[in-house]
């Protein structure tokens, strides 16, 4: 997926997919990771995330502590318009729903933006500051 947005130096993202793999397997195991897989013929084509985070009650959700973040979406080029990342989205919004959920949240992709505007995904106040590698 980082590949495909070319967001990463090949050596930065052979270390991030090492050390993504413990830190996915830790969170489905406990489950606050979810994701969904979409295979053809044994291998992967699509895929889509929801995270689960610990968010402290805000007046969008003033009972609750817990945001949805989807992240991980991506459709391998082939399998790409017919909507696979549509459904996939609609799997992660509907199991927020279920478990009462009333954020979710995503960083889009310029090649994703449209598909999450028109699932009623909108833009937000959010602000980044990268800090320096330890």
């Amino acid at each position: 997926m980082f590949a495909d947005m070319d967001a990463g130096t090949p050596d930065v993202l052979d270390q991030m997919s090492r050390h993504f793999e413990p830190w996915v397997r830790a969170r489905l195991a406990d489950g606050r990771y979810l994701g969904w897989i979409t295979e053809e013929d044994g291998r992967a084509v699509a895929s889509a995330g929801l995270l689960l985070v610990e968010w402290p009650p805000h007046p969008w959700h003033p009972a609750s502590d817990v945001r949805g973040y989807i992240l991980n979406v991506f459709v391998e080029p082939a399998w790409r318009r017919g909507g696979l990342a549509r459904i996939l989205m609609n799997f992660c919004v509907d199991e927020a729903r279920v478990r009462g959920i009333a954020v979710v949240t995503l960083h889009a992709s310029d090649k994703g933006r449209p598909v999450y505007e028109q699932l009623g995904f909108e833009a937000s106040n959010e602000m980044l500051l990268r800090l320096p590698s330890a």
